[in-house]
């Protein structure tokens, strides 16, 4: 019985710590749409909209990485989905948007969002 426990502990912490690093699932056009609700106060329409841009961005992600496509390649499809999601905000929710997704760069490490310093070639 203590085996078993302790196995179901290895098992609780692995799982934990998998998602703490962000390795787990990504999540879905809804939740990402009922989050940026919650975030930004939008309307049902908004996030009616909102859902159909994301279900649109992550079918044509899933194909790129299929074929083989890199983060980089992505991230004009990435850019254009900020924009078409920028469009149906107001002035107030854009700003609140904006702020959000510069957040979320910085704690990324200017990652993903483009501009960033290349790192330094490795030293020999």
């Amino acid at each position: 019985m203590k085996k078993l426990m302790l196995v179901c502990c290895f098992v609780i912490g692995a799982t934990v710590a998998t998602f703490a690093q962000g390795g787990g699932m990504r999540r879905s056009p809804e939740e990402q749409a009922k989050a940026l609700q919650t975030q930004l106060k939008l309307t049902d329409d908004q996030t009616a909209k909102i859902t159909a841009i994301y279900a649109t961005q992550a079918a044509k992600r899933d194909s790129m990485m299929k074929a083989g496509a890199d983060r980089s390649a992505m991230r004009p499809l990435m850019q254009a989905s900020n924009e078409k999601i920028q469009a149906i905000l107001t002035d107030e929710q854009k700003d609140a948007y904006k702020k959000m997704m510069a957040e979320r760069m910085s704690r990324m490490g200017g990652q993903g969002g483009g501009g960033g310093t290349p790192p330094p070639p490795p030293s020999k």
